[in-house]
């Protein structure tokens, strides 16, 4: 069987489990007695309430909770069962407790989310990367036309590498040291398992794993979106939770924001204030230009004022044949009185300009000086606005939207550890391509949930699991054409998920 025709009846076998799950009545609304607020992670809100006795309780499917006392209702998705417990998780916050609270569940619109995506892969395929998918076909039909195990045998494991093993542990030691090589090679890795605690557990290995090799383990692995335990293999698993990591980061970058547009508007606000004192400091340079020029002025005509005060003092001294020198030249004592006139005059007239000068300086010089922290502080922020791409750009970062780019945060992940049935169904998995995708316990998941995700990926699919669970699917295997690997979604219900943590 070849790839689209096996998507196609993937598909269609979605859109059958889709009617069978509502005549089951797995729509129908879940009355809760009482449930209670675990915690909160970013925006998103972990609910735990009692787990239905007589119902088949699906992962991942998304629910409406109608928390009563005239709260509004709020969407969110059911995550599984643990200890016993219903854990649900809420887009809004409905108080610490609920009593009388109504689930309803979306299990329908699930599988057709899921059915709508397996056609796109059918017939979009250049929309996805299905080279590495195709190699899955021989695991996960039983074509009784052809030999499958020699198919499956002559796959290369440079595209579909297998690990199988009884020992969970001695397994998983496996595959974080792949993953661990991996991430060395700078690879982005898809991680799923069936549940949400098994998710939590094989999460805080790859994280102890990568904390050994000295890698930020941190900013590499991202589980999504928030685990339902709080520790696992020594690690805090809550500063591992994409929301928590997005809203941190988000909140972070807001901060720098808001810390970018204070240094911004104050720039804003320097830079008139530093153009008026510079051309008050021009004005203040050009009056003291004049007031040096009237008081050369002044000098000149006062030293000609004190010529003529001596001429006359010493006029009786002088010989007769100087007198008649200065009386060829008009300077006789009458004219000389008339020229003392004219340069008094003149020293009037520059001394009154030369006050005026004066008293426009002084106004000058508060106007025009420029406080002492004023200047470095602008010269700080003009080198860091340069830094930064000038006004512009930075009008152009402020001017941006303020709300978060979960598709941009989650490429920037080398490791994403979640469920294949948020892979199925949530939008943000569409958008952001894999190089290796790692399934572990792969034997409990449906085939048309690995082929959803299969579709993600460039370069290599690893399958891991329990021998067992292979041997026992093996034997299981009936007449049906497509029956070697799960198909039915709906069986998931009846997996207990494993408590972890």
């Amino acid at each position: 069987m070849k790839l689209d025709d096996f998507l196609t009846y993937a598909a269609a076998h979605l859109l059958e489990e889709r009617e069978q799950a509502m005549s089951l009545g797995l729509d129908a609304p879940l009355n809760i007695p009482f449930a209670s607020h675990l915690r909160t992670v970013g925006t998103l809100h972990l609910y735990q309430c009692p787990a239905p006795q007589d119902r088949p309780i699906l992962p991942d499917v998304p629910m409406t909770l109608l928390p009563g006392n005239d709260l509004e209702p709020t969407e969110g998705y059911i995550l599984g069962t643990q200890d016993g417990l219903l854990i649900i998780q809420t887009f809004d916050h409905v108080g610490e407790t609920l009593s009388h609270c109504t689930i309803i569940p979306d299990t329908s619109g699930l599988l057709e989310t899921g059915e709508q995506r397996l056609s796109d892969m059918a017939n979009k395929p250049d929309s996805f990367t299905l080279g590495p998918a195709e190699r899955l076909v021989p695991w996960l039909t039983s074509d009784q036309n052809s030999n499958q195990a020699s198919a499956r045998e002559g796959i290369p494991s440079a595209i579909l590498a297998t690990f199988w093993g009884e020992d969970r542990q001695t397994r998983w030691t496996k595959l974080a040291t792949f993953i661990v090589e991996q991430i060395k090679k700078n690879k982005r890795i898809l991680l799923l398992a069936p549940d949400h605690p098994t998710v939590d557990a094989l999460t805080g290995t790859v994280a102890r794993a990568l904390k050994m090799a000295a890698l930020p383990y941190k900013s590499l692995l991202c589980r999504y979106e928030t685990p339902m335990c709080q520790e696992a293999a020594g690690i805090s698993l809550q500063e591992l939770g994409f929301e928590a990591q997005m809203y941190q980061f988000f909140a972070k970058a807001n901060s720098n924001k808001v810390a970018l547009r204070k240094k911004y508007d104050r720039f804003r606000e320097l830079t008139p204030i530093l153009a008026y004192k510079r051309e008050k400091q021009k004005d203040l340079n050009e009056v003291k230009l004049l007031e040096w020029r009237l008081l050369t002025q002044l000098s000149e005509w006062q030293g000609k004022v004190k010529q003529i005060d001596k001429i006359v003092t010493d006029y009786e001294a002088i010989p007769i044949w100087k007198r008649i020198g200065l009386q060829v030249t008009g300077k006789n004592i009458e004219t000389l009185a008339e020229y003392r006139i004219i340069y008094q005059t003149k020293i009037q007239g520059l001394m009154t300009e030369v006050e005026v000068a004066q008293t426009r300086i002084k106004e000058l010089i508060p106007e025009a000086t420029i406080p002492k922290d004023l200047r470095p502080e602008y010269d700080d922020l003009k080198d860091e606005i340069k830094r930064l791409g000038g006004t512009k750009k930075i009008r152009e970062m402020l001017a941006a939207g303020e709300g978060t780019n979960r598709q941009a945060f989650a490429q920037n992940k080398r490791i994403m550890a979640t469920t294949p049935g948020k892979v199925l169904a949530d939008p943000l998995f569409r958008k952001v391509p894999y190089d290796i995708l790692i399934i572990e316990e792969a034997p409990r998941i449906p085939a048309p949930l690995i082929l959803a995700a299969a579709g993600l990926i460039r370069e290599r699919i690893v399958l891991s699991g329990n021998t067992t669970d292979l041997q026992t699917m093996a034997a299981e295997n009936t007449a049906n054409s497509h029956a070697m690997w799960p198909q039915r979604y709906l069986d998931m219900a009846s997996i207990p998920a494993t408590s972890v943590g």
